[in-house]
C-alpha cells in the first residue's frame, strides 16, 4: 500500500482549529507590531534615555567664590583654576555582576598606574586603592595644577580625567591669616572671614551635557543646562597697610619680651571699623599642610584674660556718672583695704589723690574705694552696657564672651576686685570696643569687619558726653608725666590710654605669669582710631603694661595716624619731655 492510500490521510482536520491558529499568531503578531510601537513612538523615552546613558552625560561646572578685598581693593583672597583627577570605572562586560578591576573597557596596567603616580607624586598603591571596582568613580587627587593636568590626560589612560575646580590663594599669607581664614577641599569657609561671609562668597554649581568615548573621556561640549553662578566679592573694613605693620610689630615684640603670644587690634572710633587685627604665632593659609594647633586661634576673639587695670576708667566714670565725686574729688588711698582674711593694697604707697590721679596712678585702693559706694546691680549693668560677659557676635569661630557673674553673687570683695579687673574675664575685642565710648562722646557703637560707608549717627549711650570728655582727661595723664604709661607717648600728638598687668589663672589660682595690656586712643583733641596691645606672658625681665604692651601702641598708633594723614595735635617738643619724664614708673 503506498504511503498517499493511508486512511487516516483521508481523515480531514475541523476547519475551525485552522482558523483558530490563524488568529492567534495574527493577535501575537499585532501585540508584538502595537508593543515595538508602543516602544518606539509613543514612550520610547526610556530607551532613547538608557542608548544617551552610553555617550551622554551631566556633569556639574564649578562656580568661582568671591574675592575677599580689603577696603582699598587690595585682595586678600581670590580663587585660582585647578583640576580633580578623577578615576572612573564600570563593568567591561553586560553583566552587571562582573567584578573585575576596569576602566571604560580595559584596565589600567601597572606601568600606566606607576605613570599616573609619578605625576601625581603620590605612591603607586595609594592610586590602585583609589581605582573603584565596578561602575564608580572616586578623586585621585585634588587641586592639582592646570599643567600637571594637563600632562594627566596626554597619557590618554581609560576612565581618567580631569575635572575642573577651583583652589583658594591668600596673597598675603600669615599677615591677615587670622582676618580673612581659609576654606576646605570643597572650597567652604573654615575659620576666618571665609567662615564668616560663607554665604555671600559661595556661588551656585552649574550643569552642562557632553559627550563621551567609550573609556568616559569627554569628546564634546552639547550644552549648557545651567550657567553656574560665581560668588560675591566682601569688602572688608581691614587696611592692608596698617595689617602688615600691626602684624610685624606684635611679632617683634613677642620675640623682644620672650612672650607665649600676642594680639594687637585698630579701631577706627567713628565707624566701628576694625582696621587691623593681628595675632601672634599665626600660620600660612596656602600651606594646608600646617593648618592645625595653636597658631589658628584668632586670640583677639578667642582667648580671655583678666583685663587688670584697663578696667578702672570705666568705675572713674560711673563715678562722675553718679554725680557723687568730680574730676577733682579727694580720696584716701593710704594703707589697705581689708575684707574679712584677705586685703587689698598698691604696690606704690600713695596718700590722698583726687578722682583723676586715681586712674593717672592706677590705685587698686582708690579705684575699691569708689566701686564700693555703688550697688552691685549698678556696677554689673555698666559692664553689661560696655559687652563685658557677652560674644560680639561678629562671626568668627569660638569667639568668647568672657566671664562676668550675675551681680547677686557678688561680695564685696569680689566687688572690689572687679574694679580694678580682677575676678572677671575679656578679650582683646571687647576691650578695645569698650574704649571707644570715652573715644566718642559716651555712646558705643557695633564694630564691623566690613568696609562702612555711612557712620552711624550714634549707639547706644552708656555715659554722657561730658563723662566721656573728663574721663579722657584722666586718660591722657595716664599716658603723660607723672602716669604709668609715658611710653604711649608719640611724638605730635595727645594719646590716651591705660595699662593692664594682671596675673594669669591657671586651674584655678593664680600664676606667677603675666598678662601685660595697654588700651588707648588718639589723638585726644578728636580721637580717631583705638588701639588695644596684649601680650601674654612676657618672660625678658619686665612684665608691667607701661613697660610691655604700651610702646607697642605707641608704634602701632603713630605708624596709623601718620599712614592715614591725622594731623598733629601737640607740640613735638613737649611730647618729647613727656616721654623722657617718669620713664622708670612701674605701671599697674
Amino acid at each position: 500500500m503506498k504511503f498517499a492510500d493511508n486512511p487516516l490521510l483521508a481523515e480531514l482536520l475541523p476547519a475551525w482549529r485552522a482558523r483558530l491558529m490563524l488568529v492567534v499568531m495574527m493577535a501575537l503578531f499585532g501585540g508584538l507590531v502595537a508593543r515595538a510601537f508602543w516602544l518606539q513612538v509613543v514612550n520610547d523615552e526610556f530607551y532613547q534615555r538608557k542608548g544617551e546613558e552610553r555617550f551622554s552625560r551631566v556633569l556639574p561646572t564649578p562656580a568661582s567664590r568671591g574675592r575677599v578685598l580689603d577696603r582699598n581693593e587690595q585682595v586678600l583672597a581670590m580663587s585660582t583654576e585647578v583640576a580633580a583627577i578623577v578615576a572612573e570605572s564600570r563593568p567591561s562586560r553586560s553583566d552587571a555582576k562582573a567584578n573585575s578591576r576596569d576602566i571604560g573597557a580595559e584596565r589600567l596596567s601597572p606601568a600606566q598606574i606607576r605613570q599616573l603616580a609619578e605625576l601625581l607624586d603620590m605612591d603607586h598603591r595609594e592610586i590602585a586603592r583609589k581605582i573603584p571596582e565596578n561602575r564608580g568613580r572616586s578623586y585621585l587627587k585634588r587641586q592639582v595644577p592646570p599643567e600637571i593636568a594637563k600632562q594627566v590626560l596626554a597619557l590618554k589612560l581609560p576612565g581618567i580625567r580631569a575635572e575642573p575646580e577651583y583652589r583658594r590663594y591668600y596673597p598675603h599669607g600669615e599677615v591677615s591669616a587670622h582676618v580673612v581664614g581659609f576654606t576646605g577641599m570643597d572650597d567652604n569657609g573654615l575659620e576666618g572671614i571665609e567662615l564668616a561671609m560663607n554665604r555671600p562668597l559661595s556661588g551656585q554649581v552649574g550643569q552642562r551635557r557632553v559627550i563621551t568615548d567609550a573609556r568616559r573621556n569627554v569628546v564634546e561640549d552639547v550644552e549648557v543646562l545651567k550657567p553656574p553662578r560665581d560668588g560675591g566679592d566682601v569688602h572688608l573694613s581691614i587696611d592692608t597697610r596698617l595689617q602688615f605693620m600691626v602684624h610685624s610689630r606684635l611679632r617683634q615684640a613677642v620675640a623682644d619680651h620672650k612672650a607665649r603670644a600676642g594680639s594687637a587690634v585698630i579701631l577706627d572710633s567713628r565707624t566701628g571699623e576694625v582696621l587691623a587685627l593681628a595675632n601672634w604665632p599665626t600660620y600660612n593659609p596656602n600651606n594646608r599642610t600646617q593648618l592645625a594647633g595653636p597658631p589658628l586661634r584668632n586670640r583677639a576673639f578667642t582667648d580671655t584674660y583678666e583685663p587688670g587695670s584697663t578696667i578702672k576708667p570705666f568705675v572713674a566714670a560711673m563715678a562722675l556718672e553718679s554725680g557723687r565725686y568730680t574730676f577733682d574729688s579727694p580720696i584716701d588711698c593710704a594703707g589697705k583695704l581689708t575684707f574679712g582674711r584677705r586685703s587689698i593694697g598698691d604696690p606704690h604707697p600713695h596718700g590722698v589723690l583726687s578722682l583723676a590721679e586715681v586712674i593717672q596712678k592706677s590705685s587698686n585702693v582708690g579705684v575699691a574705694k569708689v566701686a564700693g559706694t555703688f550697688k552691685p546691680t549698678d556696677m554689673w549693668q555698666v559692664y553689661d552696657e560696655l559687652g563685658f560677659g557677652t560674644p560680639l557676635r561678629l562671626g568668627f569661630p569660638g569667639e568668647a564672651g568672657g566671664r562676668l557673674r550675675p551681680a547677686t553673687t557678688w561680695k564685696p570683695v569680689e566687688q572690689a576686685t572687679m574694679s580694678y579687673g580682677h575676678g572677671m574675664s575679656v578679650t582683646l575685642m571687647q576691650m578695645a570696643r569698650a574704649y571707644l565710648v570715652f573715644a566718642r562722646d559716651g555712646d558705643l557703637i557695633p564694630l564691623s569687619l566690613t568696609r562702612v560707608d555711612t557712620p552711624p549717627v550714634n549707639g547706644l549711650q552708656v555715659f554722657s558726653a561730658q563723662t566721656a570728655r573728663e574721663v579722657r582727661r584722666m586718660l591722657e595723664m595716664a599716658a603723660g608725666p607723672g602716669g604709668t604709661a609715658p611710653k604711649a607717648q608719640i611724638p605730635g600728638y595727645r594719646v590716651a590710654g591705660k595699662t593692664g598687668t594682671a596675673h594669669k589663672l591657671e586651674g584655678g589660682a593664680y600664676a606667677n605669669k603675666y598678662i601685660a595690656s595697654f588700651v588707648g586712643f588718639a589723638p585726644v583733641s578728636d580721637p580717631r582710631y583705638v588701639v588695644a596691645v596684649m601680650i601674654d606672658e612676657p618672660s625678658n625681665g619686665v612684665h608691667y603694661g607701661g613697660q610691655v604692651a604700651a610702646p607697642v601702641f605707641s608704634d602701632i598708633m603713630s605708624a596709623a595716624l601718620r599712614a592715614t594723614g591725622v594731623a598733629p595735635d601737640a607740640p613735638v617738643a613737649n611730647i618729647q619731655m613727656a616721654r623722657n619724664a617718669a620713664a622708670d614708673k612701674e605701671p599697674w
